[in-house]
């Protein structure tokens, strides 16, 4: 029984380990374009998107769930985003500065 909660656990420690590194994989490297404050909405320039199914690079306005994130950021930051489509179009969901 003993054996088996270790091995449940380092599984369990592995695949938490392999989604984040998917997830740190799923974002996407852009440049702030722009930032409408009021409409809650950034334009950024990022590289292909492959999570949104975007095989190339392109400048897009986006929404942002959280509009907090826009003040976090000014134009010509570099970012690096996730975000999700919607059916009102493509949100951003996380936003950070590139390091």
């Amino acid at each position: 029984m003993n054996r088996l909660i270790r091995v449940t656990a380092a599984l369990a420690l592995t695949l938490g380990l392999t989604v984040s590194a998917v997830a740190r994989a799923a974002s996407i490297s852009a440049e702030v374009k722009k930032i409408d404050e009021g409409a809650g909405k950034i334009t950024l320039k990022h590289g292909p998107a492959k999570s949104l199914g975007m095989d190339q690079p392109m400048t897009m306005v986006y929404q942002v769930k959280d509009p907090a994130m826009l003040k976090q950021v000014k134009v010509g930051d570099k970012v690096s985003f996730d975000a999700e489509e919607e059916a009102s179009g493509y949100t951003v969901t996380k936003m950070e500065k590139a390091k």
